[in-house]
Formats: structure tokens, sequence, C-alpha cells
């Protein structure tokens, strides 16, 4: 019963703050767009991980940040490529990173009253997954744009939330974007689902793993062949960081 009253607090905590945060987000926007609108909307999810942290007792750790590119290297082109459990890793990347993420998601995402409607002032890639050869020129076009910029396209291979201790289908989407542009691609594990679980509301209080996986380079790559490395890193270290979950098959 605690956990559910204190979950319940912390979804209040996310719309008292995302209602004004969106506001200036979205009033910036009419005068300037790019960077200023980004870290204002990053400024949200700053404070929902930490009210997740406060509320519910939700913390994480991080290892291999030292693998990502730091200074000049940063600008250079690179795909992260997380394993998707939770809500939670979709509002924590762009808070860990000192530098700009553009997520791949589904268009429903953006009528989410104020917090979709912030995103669509952000250089994301948002599709239509009902019409994969558009999405995918989609993907490709405003992907290597982005790229081209330095800013780090973000996307779940697995494409939806998969239960703890479960094993989504990998697709290539992100591969074929790395193959196409030259940009390598980062495996990360994530073990969000031991605090909250996908298809729940209630978070539990507990330690999030986050394991950043040596960049892969693309060229010379095919899109199949270099997700399936991708999918055998991230899967093997997710087994690393909570062997109890795939001993037990938990959900």
């Amino acid at each position: 019963m605690l956990a559910v009253l204190r979950s319940a607090l912390f979804f209040l905590w996310m719309v008292i703050t995302v209602i004004p945060i969106a506001i200036v987000a979205m009033t910036t926007s009419i005068f300037v767009r790019g960077a200023p609108v980004y870290w204002i909307c990053i400024s949200f999810l700053r404070l929902a991980i930490a009210g997740a942290r406060v509320i519910c007792g939700v913390q994480y750790r991080v290892q291999g940040m030292e693998r990502l590119p730091t200074g000049a290297d940063k600008l250079a082109p690179l795909i992260l490529c997380p394993k998707h459990q939770s809500t939670w890793e979709t509002f924590a990347f762009p808070t860990l990173m000192s530098h700009p993420l553009a997520y791949v998601f589904k268009r429903e995402l953006l009528y989410i009253p104020f917090f979709g409607w912030s995103m669509a002032r952000l250089d994301m890639i948002h599709i239509d997954r009902s019409k994969r050869t558009q999405a995918w020129a989609k993907v490709a076009e405003q992907g290597r744009e982005l790229l081209s910029r330095g800013i780090w396209v973000i996307m779940f291979p697995e494409g939806t939330r998969i239960a703890r201790g479960q094993r989504g289908q990998y697709k290539s989407g992100a591969t074929r974007l790395a193959v196409t542009t030259g940009a390598p691609v980062v495996p990360i594990a994530v073990t969000s689902a031991r605090c909250w679980p996908r298809k729940s509301f209630v978070l539990r209080p507990g330690v999030i793993d986050i394991s950043i996986g040596t960049p892969i380079p693309s060229q010379g790559r095919e899109p199949d062949e270099l997700m399936r490395e991708v999918e055998a890193w991230i899967e093997a270290e997710m087994q690393r960081l909570d062997p109890e979950a795939y001993r037990s098959g938990a959900r």
C-alpha cells in the first residue's frame, strides 16, 4: 500500500512540474529552436528522475560512461541502442548525457497534453509505425540530418517495453541507420523493470543498473549482422546485471 501511495504522489509530482515547464518550452520555441528548448524540456526529466528517487526510492548507478565520446569527439555521429524495460530510461538518458539526444518514437506520444506538445517542438523523429516504408524513409532522412549536426540518435531496438527477464525481438532499424550514415552503435543494458515494471503505475524502491558498451563501428557491416552483435552484448550484460530475473523469468 505504501508503494501505491508513493507512486500516486510521484505521478502528481510529474503533473505539477510538467505543465509550467512545457509552457515555458513552447513559448520559448516561438522565438528560438534547438538547444535552448531542449534543455528546458530536460529540466522536467531531471525533476521526474529526482522525484522517483526521493519519493519512491528509485536509485541508479551507471557503468561505462567513459566509453562515450567526450570533448570535440562528442560531435561525431553516434547511435544509442538501449534495452527497453520501462518509462524510466526514456526519462533518464537525456539527463545522463551532456550531449543532446534525438529519440525515434511513435507519433501518438505527441498527443499527450503538455508533455507531447513540448516534444513536438524538439528535434526528434516521430513516426507512424503503421506505415513502415514511410517511417524508415523519415528515420533515414532526419537521422542523417541530426547526426550531421552532432546530435546523437537514440533508438530502442526492441521497439516496446519488455518484461523483466525477457528478450524482445530486436529490429534492425538502428543498425540500418548506422550503416547508412557510418555512425557507430552503442549497446546499453538497463535493469529498470526491477523498480518500474512495464504496464505498472507502481514504482518500487531499488537500484537500476545502466551499463554502457563500447561503440561498435558500422562501416562495412550488414544491418542484421550488426544488430545481432548489439543484441548479444545487451542480453549477456542483462544476465550479468540482473541474474535473478533471468533465472526466474520475472515479469
